[in-house]
C-alpha cells in the first residue's frame, strides 16, 4: 500500500503560478495529476510514466510535471493559471504504465485545492 500526500494548493489570481507536490510512501512507476472542478468529472491533467510525460491539451505549455525519485516526490509546476484551472488536484500512482485515465491508477491522495480568481 502506497500513501500519497499532496501539498501546495492555494488561492491565486489569474496569470499567477503555483507548484504542487505529492510525496509517496513507497515506490511507484507511473504518477499523475488529476483534477476535479465543482460539478464536473475528474479529469487527467498530466502524468509521468517512466521517462515519458503526457499533458491534457488544456494545460499544454502552461503546466510542467516532474518527479524526484530520490525524494519519491511528484511535482506540478502550474504557470499562467486561469480561472478554469480552479479544482481539487489529486495525485495518483500505479506500479504499471499509466496515462491519463483514472482507472489506470490504484493509489490516490486526498487532494489539494487550487483556486484561481479573475
Amino acid at each position: 500500500q502506497v500513501q500519497l500526500v499532496e501539498s501546495g494548493g492555494d488561492s491565486v489570481q489569474a496569470g499567477g503560478s503555483l507548484r504542487l507536490s505529492c510525496v509517496a510512501s513507497g515506490y511507484t512507476y507511473s504518477m499523475a495529476w488529476f483534477r476535479q472542478a465543482p460539478g464536473k468529472e475528474r479529469e487527467g491533467v498530466s502524468c509521468i510514466s517512466g521517462s515519458r510525460t503526457y499533458y491534457a491539451d488544456s494545460v499544454k505549455g502552461r503546466f510542467t510535471i516532474s518527479r524526484d525519485n530520490a525524494k519519491r516526490t511528484l511535482y506540478l509546476q502550474m504557470n499562467s493559471l486561469k480561472p478554469e484551472d480552479t479544482a481539487i488536484y489529486y495525485c495518483a500512482a500505479t506500479m504499471r504504465t499509466g496515462l491519463l485515465s483514472s482507472s489506470e491508477y490504484i493509489y490516490w491522495g486526498q487532494g489539494t485545492l487550487v483556486t484561481v480568481s479573475s
